[in-house]
């Protein structure tokens, strides 16, 4: 059960990070490649196009890369603390 709720939450934060960056296209307030890319990449572990779809960017934009490979490096490790604190309570 608690498979099916982590793909639902996936699912639905990486489709509110695309829909937040298609809206960030047309706003000047929101930075729209940036919540496309990371809705991207959140849902490349659920879709086999999103997947194909980093790899090629990441390719193209190998800056960007790096910086998204420190990001998530960045957010593991905050995740591993903070559910390493809510597991001692």
């Amino acid at each position: 059960m608690k498979s099916a709720r982590t793909r639902l939450s996936v699912l639905v934060i990486g489709w509110g990070f695309i829909l937040l960056g298609f809206v960030g296209l047309f706003l000047p307030v929101l930075q729209g490649i940036l919540f496309l890319f990371i809705g991207l990449v959140i849902l490349s572990s659920e879709y086999v196009w999103a997947h194909r779809l980093v790899i090629k960017l990441r390719e193209r934009f190998p800056k960007l890369s790096r910086t998204a490979d420190e990001a998530t490096a960045k957010a593991a490790d905050w995740l591993q603390r903070l559910y390493r604190h809510g597991r001692a309570d």
